[in-house]
């Protein structure tokens, strides 16, 4: 015969089982919510410092040399331009110009270049010498002289005139023409690839 007492122990152990189960499956529930929780912060986090505040960027060519090698990896910040404008010998990220997407570059391509001549400034390049307004400007950046002139030009309201410091191996405004202020993605800042070179720019 069973013992009734036995029974009632039985069930006592299955409910406290059950109830443990529940336990382990709730823990484990409120876990995974906690993670992707977590997780979809994070993400959030990081779009919003993306698009609004800061965004890492790899040098794909030597236009920039000897400032920015190839394979430099920059931070490239985008609050200042919300508060001032860009500045003679700024190194700014851009998206692609007019006059070159209508030569068939891709839109949504980046570029990066000095700031050489900002709005009302006249800029001319006479035997490898940079001039604005008249005046030659010193480049202690640059890896060579330009080897072809360029004839005084007035910059126009929000437009920029950019250069890259490699100046006969780099696609800018001698050729394509000014850089509206709108294209700019924001200022290159910061290095932190390779370390032997990690630093402010």
């Amino acid at each position: 015969m069973n013992d009734p007492k036995n029974n009632i122990q039985e069930s006592d152990k299955s409910q406290t089982n059950n109830a443990q189960k529940k336990h382990k499956t709730s823990t484990k529930w409120r876990d995974w919510q906690e993670n992707i929780s977590l997780i979809a912060i994070a993400l959030g986090l990081a779009f919003l410092i993306r698009t609004f505040i800061a965004e890492p960027r790899l040098i794909p060519s030597e236009s920039m040399y000897p400032t920015l090698h190839i394979g430099d990896r920059l931070v490239v910040e985008k609050i200042s331009y919300h508060f001032q404008s860009p500045k003679n010998g700024d190194i700014v990220v851009f998206r692609t110009p007019p006059t070159l997407e209508r030569r068939g570059y891709d839109q949504n391509q980046a570029f990066i270049k000095r700031v050489i001549a900002t709005p009302g400034q006249t800029i001319s390049v006479i035997k490898g010498k940079v001039y604005i307004n008249n005046k030659p400007i010193p480049e202690d950046y640059i890896a060579e002289p330009a080897n072809q002139p360029f004839s005084p030009v007035e910059v126009p309201t929000d437009q920029l005139f950019v250069m890259g410091d490699n100046r006969n191996d780099s696609n800018d405004s001698r050729y394509w023409g000014f850089l509206p202020s709108d294209n700019i993605i924001g200022r290159a800042k910061f290095r932190f690839w390779p370390l032997d070179r990690i630093g402010l720019i």
